[in-house]
């Protein structure tokens, strides 16, 4: 059975450096937003209906997802959101026990942003989660992604808390500091997991 460690965060912490640091040690990744990119593609199914609930607004001049238009849609209207989650989710928990179960590695890093909001912390051995305060999380999201301070906001009230979201947390990484701290504990918490993982704990 493969270790699984789940990586979790509110927007914005900086779960992608954590990751891509744990994958630079050869640890293989399940990335839950990737595998959400994928299931959209042109002609999917999920695209599809996605099209038929929202219209050609939510589409790029070229028949992608416009991510940005969808997200704008559904976290101005919780019945949107909801109907959008019921359909994403059953696909991307297929598709991700599918990669979970095929991954080879001393353990697994599972990348879910909604681990603790989708109540799905129980499916890994342990929850790490990547820590900073909220304003942190609203200027990078700011910087990164060019969306309005109104949007970033909307989005974390859709969050859980940050003290929900650490009392589910076995390890946390506090990603506000410099980049040779953060290093430092990414390499101190991978032989914790390899430790764990060889002994099956």
């Amino acid at each position: 059975m493969q270790y699984i460690v789940a990586l979790t965060g509110g927007i914005g912490s900086g779960k992608n450096t954590v990751a891509n640091a744990f994958a630079a040690f050869g640890i293989p990744l399940v990335d839950a937003d990737v595998i959400a990119r994928e299931i959209v593609e042109p002609d999917s199914p999920v695209l599809h209906a996605i099209k038929q609930r929202f219209g050609s607004a939510v589409l790029t001049a070229s028949g992608l997802l416009d991510r940005a238009a969808l997200r704008a849609r559904i976290f101005s209207c919780p019945e949107e959101k909801s109907w959008l989650n019921g359909l994403l989710h059953p696909f991307i928990q297929r598709k991700t026990e599918q990669e979970l179960r095929s991954a080879r590695g001393p353990y697994v890093l599972w990348m879910a942003p909604l681990l603790i909001e989708n109540n799905l912390q129980q499916h890994a051995n342990r929850v790490l989660v990547v820590d900073v305060d909220r304003e942190v999380q609203i200027v990078r999201t700011l910087r990164r992604d060019g969306v309005s301070r109104e949007l970033v906001e909307n989005i974390l009230t859709t969050q859980v808390s940050r003290q929900r979201r650490l009392a589910c947390a076995d390890d946390v990484i506090d990603n506000s500091g410099c980049p040779e701290k953060l290093t430092e504990r990414i390499a101190i918490l991978h032989q914790r997991y390899l430790a764990f993982s060889a002994a099956g704990s």
